[in-house]
C-alpha cells in the first residue's frame, strides 16, 4: 500500500441547504446507498475501517443507544461514492445525535416535568434513556425511550423493569410504519405531516433519496400492532392512502432531542431505518469527529452509522497512516528514541494490513483486542514524523504481510509461539529481549520486610534506613524514617489498596528481600486467597473449577520459561491456549511467573520428591539442642538463593513475574532499550521478527 494512495481527495458534493431549526419534530432523510462490492474494495486499499460501537457478538460487542458527534467546524451528512465523498447536508450548529430504527420502548409521553423524571431515574439504570420533543394534538409533547433492543423479546423484557423504575405504562416500539405517499419538497412532507400529527398519531418526514421525501406514520413493533394503527388511522384520516414501508428501506429521520434535565439545548436527532447495508457517511473536514459517548475523542476521518444486529454501528473510517498517528502515540512513549518510533510504525502497519475484514464491518477494532486507538489526543510530531518516515513499510514472510503482533514488555525474553496461542508461523520465536529492563530506569527499589506482630508488606527504600547487625540467619534489619510510613501489600503505590501497616521510626523490621518497584519489567500480585482464586478460574478453565484450592504450582513451562500448565492440589488446570493463565489467575500482566504460597512451602525431597508442608502443621527446627517444631504466624523459611519468606497459618497466594503482555513478537520497551543502544528500526524488527523482510508495500 503506497503512501499516495492513502492520502485521499476528497471531493465535496454541494450543500443542499440547511435545516430549518423548529420545535416540531421533523423528519429528514436521505437516498442511503448501500455501496457496490468494487466501491468497497477501492476504499479497503486506501482506509482503514475501525469499529468503536457495534455488537458483533462473540467478535467484539460495545454497544450505545445513540452518539453524538461534535465538531469544532462543520459537520456534513452525504454518503461515499465513487470513492469519495458526496456531501448533501450540512448539519446545524455542528452537533447532532444519531441513532438506528430498531426495537426501543416507549416509556411516557407528557409534559416536560414528568419526561425529566423518568429520564433521570432511568439514567441510574442499563435501560438508558433518551427524551424527545415534537408537536402533537396541537400542542407541544415531550416522548421518553428507553434502548435500543436487539429483538422485540429483550425490548419487552425491558418493559417490566422501566415500569416499575418509572410507574410509567411503558411499550415497546419497533421499525415498522406506514407510509402515506412520496412528495416533492420537504414543505409538502411537512404539512401532511402536521396534519397527521394534529389527530393524535407519531408522524415523521423522510427523505429517502435526494429531493424525494415521504411521510411515515407509526413506530410498531410487529405486523399486528402495524395492522390495528392502520385501523385507526383510516377512521380518523380516511383521506389518507397508505402503504407499508419495507424495513429494508433506507431513511434518515430527524426527531428534535432535549436532555434530561429541565431547559436543557434542543438537538437534531438523526435516526436511520433500513437493513443491515443501510449506511450513512459523517464528514468533519479537516476538523475531525468528537464521539461523545466515546471519552469526547475526536477522530480524523469519516464516521459511518450503520446497522449490525440490530444495534446502532459507528465506524471510522481514516487514512492508514492517519490512524497510525495515533495507534503509535497510544502504544508507546512519543519521547522515546526515534527508532523505537519508527520500529512500532512499521509494526502497527503490518499487524492492522494483516487483519483483512476481521471484524465482518471493519478491519480493526479501536481497544487493545487489536491496538490501542484513542483518535488525535494520542498524536504527537514525534510520532507522526516516524510514521511518515516509513510510510507504507510493512513485515513480510513468505510474500505475505505479518500479524506483527507486540506486547508492552517480554520481561527479558519474548515467548514462543507454543507459550502464547499455539500459532503464528515462522516469523515468530523466542529471543533475548535485554533491552526490556530500559522500563525500570529511574525506578525506586521496595524492601519485603517482616513486622514484629508477623505481618510482612513493602516500603519503598527512601522511606526506610538500615540498621547495623543482622538477625541469627543472616538478614538486614531496617526502619523507617517518618512517622506513619505506609507498608504497601506489593511493592507499588497504591492509593485505592488500604496499606498493611503504618510503621514508625524506630520500629526495627527484618528485612525478606529487596526488590525492584512493580512495573512493566518486574511485578508482584497478590495475595489472593483460595476463594479468590477459584472465584478468577470460573470460565476460564475447562474443566471443573476446584471448589477450594490448598496448593497452586506450575508444573510445565515453555522456551521461554513462560508457564504452559498449572495445578491446584495435584490436578492441572486446563486452558484453551497458555496465555489465559494471565485472566484465569487474576489478571496478571504476563505468564512468565512464580507462585509462593503464603501458608506453606515445599520441601525437596533427596529422592527428587516434593512435599508441601503447611503452616498449620508445624515447621521442624533441627538445632544442636535438638529438634523442634515452631507454628503460627511469623515462621520465616529460606531457600537456597537466599531468597526468604513468611508462612503463617492463612493460605493464599503470591505471584512474582516479569513482562507486561502476551510476549510474542516485537517488546516495545526490549525496542526502546535496542534503540537506546543504537539500533536502527529495521535491526530492532529483523531481531523480534524471524525470516522477515521489511519492504514498502
Amino acid at each position: 500500500m503506497s503512501g499516495d494512495t492513502l492520502n485521499r481527495n476528497k471531493n465535496f458534493g454541494a450543500w443542499t441547504g440547511r435545516l430549518k431549526r423548529a420545535a416540531l419534530i421533523m423528519v429528514l432523510a436521505t437516498a442511503c446507498i448501500p455501496w457496490p462490492s468494487a466501491v468497497q474494495a477501492a476504499a479497503a486499499q486506501e482506509d482503514i475501517r475501525v469499529v468503536i460501537f457495534a455488537d458483533l457478538g462473540s467478535k467484539y460487542k460495545a454497544t450505545v443507544p445513540a452518539v453524538t458527534l461534535k465538531s469544532s467546524g462543520s459537520l456534513s451528512v452525504g454518503q461515499n461514492s465513487g470513492g469519495s465523498f458526496q456531501a448533501w447536508m450540512a448539519l446545524p450548529d455542528s452537533t447532532a445525535r444519531f441513532s438506528v430504527d430498531s426495537y426501543r420502548v416507549k416509556v411516557l409521553e407528557g409534559n416536560e416535568a414528568a419526561a425529566i423524571k423518568a429520564a433521570q431515574a432511568l439514567q441510574k439504570t442499563n435501560d438508558k434513556p433518551t427524551v424527545f420533543i415534537g408537536s402533537k394534538n396541537g400542542g407541544s409533547v415531550y416522548q421518553v425511550y428507553a434502548g435500543l433492543y436487539a429483538s422485540e423479546q429483550s425490548a419487552q423484557a425491558a418493559v417490566q423493569r422501566i415500569s416499575s423504575v418509572t410507574g410509567a405504562q411503558a411499550e415497546v416500539k419497533g421499525n415498522k410504519h406506514w407510509s402515506t405517499g412520496s412528495y416533492g419538497s420537504e414543505q409538502e412532507a411537512n404539512l401532511v405531516r402536521t396534519t397527521i400529527a394534529a389527530a393524535g398519531f407519531d408522524a415523521f418526514t423522510v427523505i429517502q433519496s435526494r429531493g424525494q421525501y415521504a411521510v411515515w406514520v407509526g413506530e410498531e413493533s410487529n405486523d399486528s400492532k402495524l395492522s390495528a394503527l392502520k385501523t385507526e388511522l383510516e377512521s380518523k384520516q380516511p383521506r389518507l392512502t397508505l402503504s407499508k414501508v419495507n424495513t429494508t428501506q433506507t431513511g434518515l429521520i430527524l426527531r428534535q432531542e432535549a436532555g434530561v434535565t429541565t431547559g436543557s439545548q434542543v438537538m437534531p436527532h438523526y435516526m436511520l431505518s433500513g437493513s443491515n447495508n443501510s449506511k450513512i457517511i459523517v464528514n468533519g473536514g479537516n476538523n475531525g469527529i468528537q464521539v461523545v459517548e466515546r471519552s469526547q475523542r475526536t477522530y480524523r476521518g469519516d464516521m459511518e452509522i450503520g446497522i449490525t444486529s440490530g444495534q446502532l454501528a459507528l465506524v471510522n473510517e481514516v487514512p492508514l497512516e492517519q490512524y497510525l498517528y495515533s495507534v503509535v502515540g497510544a502504544e508507546v512513549y512519543s519521547s522515546w528514541p526515534a527508532e523505537a518510533l519508527k520500529a512500532q510504525a512499521v509494526a502497527a502497519r503490518s499487524y492492522a494490513l494483516a487483519q483483512g475484514n476481521r471484524f465482518q464491518i471493519g478491519n480493526v477494532v479501536d481497544g487493545t483486542l487489536s491496538q490501542a486507538y484513542n483518535g488525535k489526543s494520542s498524536e504527537h510530531a514525534n510520532v507522526n514524523e516516524a510514521v511518515d518516515a516509513t510510510a507504507g513499510e510493512v513485515i513480510k514472510s513468505g510474500g505475505k504481510v505479518v500479524e506483527a503482533v507486540f506486547s508492552s514488555n517480554a520481561g527479558g525474553v519474548t515467548a514462543d509461539v507454543s507459550e502464547v496461542w499455539n500459532s503464528g508461523g515462522e516469523a515468530f520465536a523466542s529471543v533475548d529481549s535485554s533491552g526490556d529492563t530500559s522500563a525500570q530506569k529511574g525506578a525506586q527499589e521496595w524492601y519485603h520486610v517482616l513486622l514484629s506482630n508477623g505481618k510482612t508488606g513493602y516500603i519503598r527504600e527512601d522511606n526506610a534506613k538500615e540498621l547495623e547487625g543482622v538477625t541469627e540467619a543472616g538478614l538486614d534489619k531496617i526502619t523507617v524514617t517518618a512517622e506513619n510510613t505506609n507498608v504497601r501489600p506489593i511493592p507499588q503505590i497504591q492509593s485505592t489498596v488500604t496499606p498493611v501497616a503504618k510503621a514508625q521510626p524506630g520500629e526495627e523490621m527484618i528485612v525478606l528481600e529487596k526488590v525492584p518497584q512493580s512495573g512493566d519489567y518486574a511485578w508482584v500480585r497478590g495475595p489472593f486467597t483460595a476463594a479468590q482464586i477459584a472465584k478468577s478460574l470460573q470460565g476460564k478453565i475447562t474443566g471443573t473449577v476446584p471448589s477450594s484450592v490448598n496448593h497452586l504450582d506450575v508444573t510445565k513451562r515453555g522456551p521461554s520459561g513462560r508457564v504452559l500448565e498449572v495445578e491446584a492440589d495435584g490436578t492441572p488446570l486446563k486452558v484453551k491456549y497458555p496465555d489465559m493463565y494471565r485472566s484465569a489467575m487474576g489478571g496478571l500482566p504476563s505468564t512468565l511467573f512464580d507462585i509462593a504460597s503464603t501458608g506453606s512451602y515445599t520441601v525437596l525431597g533427596a529422592d527428587g520428591a516434593t512435599t508441601h508442608v503447611s503452616g498449620t502443621q508445624g515447621t521442624q527446627i533441627l538445632s544442636a539442642s535438638g529438634s523442634s517444631t515452631l507454628s503460627g504466624n511469623g515462621v520465616v523459611v529460606m531457600n537456597e538463593d537466599r531468597h526468604a519468606r513468611v508462612i503463617d497459618k492463612t493460605q493464599s497466594f503470591i505471584f512474582t513475574g516479569k513482562g507486561n503482555g502476551h510476549g510474542l513478537g516485537l517488546s516495545q520497551w526490549g525496542a526502546n532499550g535496542l534503540a537506546e543502544q543504537g539500533y536502527d528500526y529495521k535491526k530492532i524488527l529483523k531481531h523480534y521478527y524471524k525470516n522477515v523482510d521489511i519492504v514498502k508495500d
